[in-house]
């Protein structure tokens, strides 16, 4: 199966957090080659609290041995160990934010998790990465590509790129 997780962080050293998150994710079990990963990418911060510092954003793609749950967890575990801790609010700053968008084409909806993520399809700053990797991946539920969803999107929130190799 291949997972898509996107990648965020306004608070500290945005870049370095990002980079910690993507070298934790590729050693975790049930991980396997190939690792896509997008080009970075500078974001206004989306209905985060005023004043919200800008955000670093990309998204990469694994191969996963293992349930959508059990990814979800582990991811929940490592966002924690990183720096997020679990009752931290929601649409607040942060020092990482990772969410899980995709396995495969699973349609999933239990408990705090939802196949594909529910609201990417809208999302400037997710859909810009991940169509860097996967423009022509169409999700479960859409009609439309990446590519295609990222033509339609409202295009008025900044969303810059800043370099393909974040990944040292």
């Amino acid at each position: 199966m291949r997972a898509g997780v996107a990648l965020g962080s306004n608070l500290g050293d945005r870049l370095e957090n990002l980079r910690a998150a993507r070298n934790a994710i590729v050693h975790l079990p049930g991980v396997t080659p190939p690792v896509l990963a997008s080009a970075m990418y500078e974001t206004e911060a989306v209905d985060c609290e005023p004043g919200a510092g800008e955000f670093l954003n990309a998204v990469i793609e694994f191969g996963y041995n293992g349930s959508a749950t059990e990814l979800l967890q582990t991811l929940l575990e490592l966002e924690a160990s990183l720096g997020r801790p679990p009752n931290h609010r929601r649409n607040v700053s942060r020092q990482l934010d990772i969410d899980l968008l995709y396995i495969n084409d699973i349609r999933l909806v239990e408990g705090d998790l939802q196949l594909p993520h529910p609201r990417m399809h809208l999302r400037r700053f997710v859909l810009e990465p991940l169509a860097d990797i996967r423009p022509e991946l169409v999700l479960s539920g859409q009609a439309k590509s990446i590519g295609q969803l990222l033509a339609s999107v409202d295009r008025s929130a900044k969303v810059i790129r800043l370099t393909t190799d974040w990944n040292s």
